[in-house]
């Protein structure tokens, strides 16, 4: 897994030790003691697959969550030079190593003023599928964490809309 210790990776990381899965975790030197006792970490750079194509074993199912933090339209050099630089060396390692299975947390169609972000997101899923890994391709439109909890003052709208009829009603509330 990469991003483990990240805003995504470490409560997926907690969940999957949680269920006996046995994690092996890509870290910085000098982040190991970010993960807990029960995960392997693997120190190395997430730009540079020779740092941990080795570790990654036959069959394994390789997480990719590296990626900027806060992404905003002044950070378009770093969607390249770290979100697709990451996902390219990525499937590199997984595809030599023979993982089984690829996973991407990629993102859904946010504003057109993230059109650099998005870029960058759709060249790493094309990526993704030139690896010839099976994969699966995660397109979260928000994701809901400490600091990101705006989106919960939505839910009541969520409520009303579902006592309308979805499309193909006389109404036609839903496109």
């Amino acid at each position: 897994m990469t991003g483990a210790t990240g805003y995504l990776g470490r409560p997926l990381l907690d969940r999957l030790l949680e269920r006996g899965h046995a994690v092996r975790a890509l870290v910085r030197a000098g982040s190991t003691s970010k993960l807990p006792a029960n995960a392997e970490p693997v120190v190395g750079d997430a730009l540079d697959p020779a740092t941990y194509t080795a570790r990654i074993q036959r069959g394994d199912v390789f997480v990719h969550l590296v990626g900027v933090a806060h992404p905003s339209p002044s950070k378009a050099a770093e969607f390249k030079s770290i979100d697709l630089a990451s996902i390219v060396a990525a499937t590199s390692a997984a595809r030599s190593a023979g993982a089984a299975r690829f996973v991407y947390v990629s993102v859904a169609q946010p504003a057109p003023v993230m059109r650099d972000y998005l870029s960058a997101r759709a060249a790493g899923e094309a990526k993704v599928r030139e690896s010839g890994l099976p994969a699966s391709i995660l397109r979260p439109w928000y994701v809901l964490g400490p600091g990101h909890r705006w989106p919960y003052l939505l839910l009541p709208f969520y409520g009303v809309a579902w006592l309308f009829p979805k499309s193909g009603s006389r109404r036609g509330v839903w496109a």
